[in-house]
């Protein structure tokens, strides 16, 4: 009988074990399809809001400006911006005024490189591309002052300016073949299509950590290998010979995948929902069935991506790095004061809202979004007493085979 009732017990306790793994594998799969649905940044123009807090994103565009108007003037010595329409997409356009900035950036530098050639300018269409859920209302409401702007610097004479929509994911076909001429994104490589299969045992991890299992590891750089080469092939579909693409992307320093430059502001934002597992805000199923679809890469993953792909020429890579508060420009003090460090750790928390709260309401439902960035910025604010991190940024000027 003893035995027996070890044998059920046993039985019962394997059942249990399958029983939460599979659960466990649904809800990453959820998550996997909550990634290509849910996942973009707050919508509107409020406190909370992406165009609110998009300072770090802006930062990274304009210190990546030298790498695309040395490529724009590139292609000028090619004589491909002397067109009759010139066609550029920024891909992962978001909600801010960022993207809008960039493509006058890149309007004006034509247009002088026309004048000084003796060369008609061309027009321009723009496509702003993200995923469905995208704020584009916010970025069209934007377009009378882009436009408006665009004649003042220009003369009232520029020629026209078309800009439209392109919703859908990167991961597939968005343009006709052969039909852009530049394409650039900021901060948009990094997010994978999806989470990667098998990370069910990151417990207490929402991304890598130094506790992560080596196939969290393993599974993450395969996504971002399968990833990045799909995006390489789908563009070189859609641009044209000699075409060039400029891409921002947030990395890391060494090729450790745990490296505090890119690992530190995850691990905070799981450390925070510990504390609200702790607290019976959240359960330990609903934490550790939730990892972000992200990734940052190495130099060399970079590179080895680009080269075994094999359709654009890898002309220049750079790499910059930008204060997680980018108004925190006090960056000689190693230790930070208790009210300063409190200042640059609500920005923070801020700006990682602006980004992730979408993406947590639908898995952890809304109740608990204040909180939880209540907590996230009292534990930056603390890491920030004590340390100046900054994020790694790469950026790559492709040219199409």
């Amino acid at each position: 009988m003893l035995k027996m009732s070890y044998s059920l017990l046993g039985e019962a306790y394997l059942k249990q074990s399958n029983e939460v793994e599979a659960s466990a594998k649904h809800m990453q799969e959820k998550i996997a399809m909550e990634a290509k649905s849910i996942l973009h940044m707050n919508n509107g123009n409020g406190e909370s809001s992406y165009a609110s807090n998009s300072t770090v994103a802006e930062s990274a565009m304009r210190k990546a400006l030298p790498i695309l108007n040395n490529t724009i003037k590139e292609m000028a010595s090619r004589d491909i911006i002397f067109i009759h329409c010139f066609k550029m997409a920024d891909l992962g356009c978001s909600s801010s005024t960022n993207s809008l900035l960039v493509a006058s950036n890149v309007i004006n530098i034509i247009h002088g490189l026309c004048e000084e050639k003796n060369r008609r300018t061309p027009q321009f269409e723009l496509y702003l591309n993200d995923l469905f859920e995208n704020d584009f209302n916010t970025l069209f409401k934007m377009l009378p002052k882009f436009y408006s702007d665009l004649k003042k610097e220009n003369g009232e004479h520029f020629g026209h300016c078309f800009v439209s929509a392109t919703p859908g994911s990167f991961y597939g076909r968005l343009f006709p073949s052969k039909s852009l001429h530049l394409v650039r994104s900021t901060y948009g490589v990094h997010w994978l299509s999806e989470v990667p299969v098998g990370v069910e045992n990151n417990t207490f991890n929402i991304y890598i950590a130094k506790s992560s299992p080596p196939n969290v590891l393993k599974a993450y750089q395969n996504q971002f290998d399968t990833d990045f080469r799909t995006f390489l092939q789908l563009r070189s579909e859609e641009v044209i010979k000699g075409g060039c693409m400029v891409l921002t992307i947030l990395g890391r320093s060494i090729n450790d995948p745990t490296s505090d430059d890119c690992c530190s502001f995850w691990e905070l934002l799981a450390q925070s929902l510990v504390d609200m597992l702790k607290e019976g805000f959240i359960q330990e199923s609903e934490l550790n069935s939730f990892n972000v679809p992200y990734y940052s890469p190495c130099e060399d993953e970079v590179r080895n991506v680009v080269h075994n792909e094999g359709s654009f020429f890898l002309d220049n890579l750079s790499v910059f790095q930008i204060n997680w508060d980018p108004h925190d420009t006090d960056y000689t003090n190693i230790k930070d004061f208790e009210e300063t460090s409190h200042i640059h750790g609500k920005t923070t928390a801020k700006i990682m809202r602006a980004v992730m709260e979408p993406l947590l309401t639908s898995h952890f439902g809304n109740s608990i979004i204040d909180v939880l960035f209540e907590k996230y910025e009292n534990r930056v604010a603390l890491h920030l007493e004590n340390k100046k991190p900054r994020h790694f940024n790469i950026v790559i000027s492709l040219s199409r085979k």
